[in-house]
């Protein structure tokens, strides 16, 4: 959910700073502070990287290699299989979905347009895991679309065939249901934002309609679309509840059953270091789409007075209507309605009695982390607007990158350089203060919120450097006047000033944190139970009825950032 956020922030965040803001001098410990983030940032690439070129071929009699040998005959060539089809197949029906949505609520007039354009943001707002429980559920032979079309039909079980929904084909649809907003809202954008004489050049020539967005308006959106089909990937990659209850072999369900499971850690880290290869791909590509980018902007101002690009027929309406209604009644409105009715059943009401646990765990972790976001964020921004040099770019740049990194890469990378350290930590406290527990750090929640925070980050720092450019730089040239320092000037100016800005990143790395899973599976004490975690555990035990309450808080968090989202679509 929140990549989107991220990646629009972070595009124009660096450049409106650098462009609004005099630096007349660099205060050199901001850069060591933002040094310092970001060595802690990129501690779990560190460890993945350093554990799979210690691992390789120095094992005892080159044990390392066989290993490596052996994951690549077994398991490796399936789970990069299963993870790259499934994020093609996700990116497909994502990509078709998004694009045609938003050609059509860019460039026609339809019945209920201006509704449907903030309503086909609403999947966002549904974790993908969430949503497959509730397919499943749906789809299952028990369930109530099969068990309806045998009670009107008159079939029995063996009379028909019916697809199978705990697929790979079955992930891929969940998933691009749920992820398609990624697409359709950046490239909404880019077709009310494109040149639109282009388009209307090639009608005059003769262009059909379907023509013409071939030909002119879907290549100059290629940019947007490939940032957005490249923030679907990220978060195929990432996904982890809907993979391991439709049974898909990718290499996040690798990573978690190898160190959970079977208690496997090198494998677990060479898995991760494969995956991080596939983020290092997806990184690259989502650069390379932003550079590709143009800033026409003629298409705002013609759209008020003009008429639309394309005029549709009666048929052609109602066809519109349709095509953008379906992506909404599938990936949210028959999935919520569906948990909201399971909610209301006495079986969810009965569980819901120690709900008051899992919430307060949520809670804890949420202001944990939103607490650990904003302090970095406005020490990053703070260390931006003192120094333009190349190191404090290149650091901000490694401190925010927590948005790329799966859940479970995270949760392995941290573990194995923390565990080595709390060991001697521990060891160190036994010796000489006599301590006589057990380990210091690991197993606790403070390993959980660092993770966190090294995952939502960036949410925290996009949002805090767009408040800190609306900021006239002559308020701190004063206050330095004056003989203000740096900190003072923090603490003075800029937090009171950026009041909004930090209660809105605060509210969307909390939500973040809420509905995080596999992170939160792998790092959590055995004592601590979130409402992402409940219901999780609670639909692998096929227990679903109980999970709906907290399925549904978790639902309605996660309509927070969407709402912000449509606000600044429509600015």
């Amino acid at each position: 959910m929140s990549r989107l956020w991220q990646f629009a922030a972070l595009r124009a965040s660096d450049a409106a700073i650098t462009s609004q803001r005099v630096k007349p001098y660099r205060l050199g410990r901001w850069t060591v502070a933002a040094l310092v983030l970001a060595a802690l940032a990129s501690l779990p690439i560190v460890a993945i990287v350093w554990s799979s070129l210690a691992s390789w071929g120095h094992g005892a009699n080159g044990s390392g290699s066989a290993a490596m040998g052996d994951l690549a005959r077994t398991v490796l060539p399936t789970y990069a299989a299963n993870t790259a089809l499934l994020m093609a197949l996700a990116g497909g029906i994502a990509g078709v979905i998004g694009t045609g949505c938003a050609w059509l609520i860019a460039a026609t007039r339809f019945p209920g347009q201006h509704v449907l354009g903030w309503a086909l943001i609403l999947p966002l707002a549904l974790p993908a895991y969430l949503a497959a429980y509730i397919y499943a559920d749906m789809l299952d032979f028990a369930g109530p679309v099969q068990s309806a079309m045998r009670a009107a039909m008159g079939w029995q079980a063996g009379d028909y065939l019916f697809p199978d929904i705990r697929s790979l084909g079955g992930g891929a649809i969940v998933l691009g249901l749920v992820l398609y907003p990624y697409v359709y809202l950046l490239a909404r954008t880019a077709f009310a934002t494109q040149s639109h004489s282009q388009f209307r050049a090639a009608r005059s020539l003769g262009a059909s309609p379907g023509r013409a967005f071939w030909r002119v308006a879907l290549p100059a959106a290629r940019p947007s679309l490939a940032g957005g089909l490249a923030l679907v990937a990220m978060e195929v990659l990432a996904d982890f509840g809907v993979a391991e209850y439709f049974a898909i072999p990718t290499f996040s369900t690798g990573v978690f059953r190898s160190w959970l499971a079977m208690g496997d850690k090198p494998t677990a880290l060479k898995l991760a270091a494969f995956m991080l290869l596939f983020v290092i791909a997806l990184v690259a590509w989502e650069a390379q789409s932003r550079r590709g980018r143009t800033d026409s902007r003629d298409g705002l101002a013609q759209r008020a007075d003009q008429e639309p690009l394309v005029v549709l027929t009666p048929a052609g309406k109602a066809m519109a209507l349709a095509a953008c209604l379906a992506p909404v009644l599938a990936g949210f409105v028959v999935p919520a309605l569906y948990l909201a009715n399971m909610g209301m059943s006495d079986a969810a009401q009965a569980a819901a009695g120690d709900l008051a646990t899992y919430i307060e765990g949520s809670l804890w972790l949420g202001i944990g982390a939103a607490t650990l976001c904003l302090a970095a964020a406005l020490v990053l921004v703070f260390a931006r607007t003192r120094s333009d040099s190349r190191t404090t770019a290149i650091a901000i740049r490694l401190a925010t990158l927590g948005y790329a990194l799966p859940g479970a890469l995270l949760a392995v990378g941290l573990l194995a350089p923390l565990g080595t350290f709390d060991q001697g930590l521990t060891r160190f406290a036994r010796d000489s203060l006599g301590w006589t527990g057990g380990l210091l750090l690991t197993g606790t929640s403070a390993v959980l919120v660092y993770a966190l925070s090294v995952r939502f980050l960036t949410v925290s720092y996009n949002s805090v450097s767009g408040g800190v450019a609306r900021i006239p730089p002559r308020l701190d040239a004063a206050a330095r006047s004056l003989g203000a320092g740096p900190s003072r000037v923090l603490l003075r100016i800029y937090t009171p000033l950026l009041a909004p800005s930090l209660a809105g990143a605060a509210a969307l790395v909390f939500i973040d944190t809420l509905r995080e899973l596999p992170a939160t599976l792998i790092l959590r004490p055995f004592n601590l139970e979130t409402l992402a975690t409940r219901t999780y555990r609670l639909a692998s035990d096929e227990r679903l009825v109980e999970a709906s309450i907290p399925g549904l808080i978790l639902l309605a968090a996660g309509l927070v950032p969407v709402l912000v989202l449509s606000r600044l679509g429509k600015r």
